[in-house]
């Protein structure tokens, strides 16, 4: 395929996932005082597996970056509801604009929103998603959402120091990361998103001692089932992140499962209407159910 083909057909991946109209949920809740801590919960609308419905945590991707918001994967987490799970979709801030550009993440908001909606989430799971059963969770996110899913369920290995570990691992099925920016030694070498692993960590100055608190594949091993789905032409995110990640995770020990998908890139993962995103709600529901 030639460059101009592939920019196309980028493209065009990228128009059919985000031009989707938002999907309202069912209710709304706040884990927090700021605007956008919230949490968005879709109640499973189709046939499932055996027993009560999983919980599916979702967040969204848009590399940290304010324009980028839970609306845009609405339409996932209903496909996902479709699929017969319950779904709860974290907000969270992102970065600031600032003379017309936006800087990816605000240090420490972003990771102080997602340490605190995991937290809050099993009450508020029980209070708006009853039918659901909080024991099987399952933690997913695409891109810099991928990032986060893989970062929360790494809490309980972050350095001693750190304000946002948890004394065990989180009670979590699983996480389903998709196109994850997991490594950022390998994103950052790659200029991933417009350096936006840099910026998330505070710019240059900052880079190399926030590192170890918020860098997915310094955080290992977890202990808890991750699979990766990662399609061999993204070009956002490209392949080598991912498997980066999962060579880190070996060497600890740990066997991460890669899900690669030919003839895909960075947003059918989360497209209602490509079978990619089937594939996805396939490896939600081997953890789940």
């Amino acid at each position: 395929m030639t460059d101009d083909a592939a920019a196309a057909r980028t493209a065009a991946e990228e128009e059919s996932a985000l031009s989707r109209p938002p999907v309202d949920p069912d209710a709304t809740a706040a884990y927090g005082d700021d605007p956008d801590q919230l949490i968005d919960f879709y109640l499973p609308r189709g046939p499932g597996g055996p027993g009560p419905a999983p919980v599916v945590v979702v967040l969204h991707g848009g590399a940290w970056r304010a324009p980028y918001d839970r609306r845009q994967i609405s339409p996932f987490a209903a496909f996902l509801a479709g699929r017969g799970f319950a779904v709860a979709s974290v907000e969270y801030r992102r970065g600031d604009a600032a003379g017309g550009d936006t800087v990816a993440g605000r240090w420490p908001d972003t990771f102080d929103d997602v340490a605190a909606a995991m937290d809050a989430l099993p009450g508020l799971i029980r209070e708006h998603l009853p039918q659901a059963d909080p024991r099987r969770i399952v933690l997913t996110g695409h891109s810099a959402g991928g990032h986060l899913a893989l970062w929360a369920a790494a809490r309980h290995v972050l350095p001693r120091d750190c304000a946002w570990r948890t004394e065990g691992p989180a009670s979590l099925r699983g996480v389903v990361a998709l196109a994850p920016i997991a490594d950022f030694e390998v994103a950052d070498k790659l200029g991933v998103c417009g350096g936006a692993v840099r910026q998330l960590l505070g710019g240059d100055d900052h880079f190399a001692e926030r590192r170890p608190y918020a860098d997915p594949a310094l955080l290992l091993p977890t202990g808890i089932a991750t699979t990766l789905v990662q399609g061999r032409t993204d070009v956002d995110v490209p392949q080598a992140v991912a498997e980066s990640y999962a060579e880190a995770a070996a060497k600890a020990g740990e066997v991460v499962g890669v899900t690669l998908l030919e003839d895909v890139g960075h947003f059918p993962l989360i497209d209602p209407g490509a079978d990619a995103c089937a594939v996805v709600a396939e490896e939600i529901a081997q953890l789940g159910w």
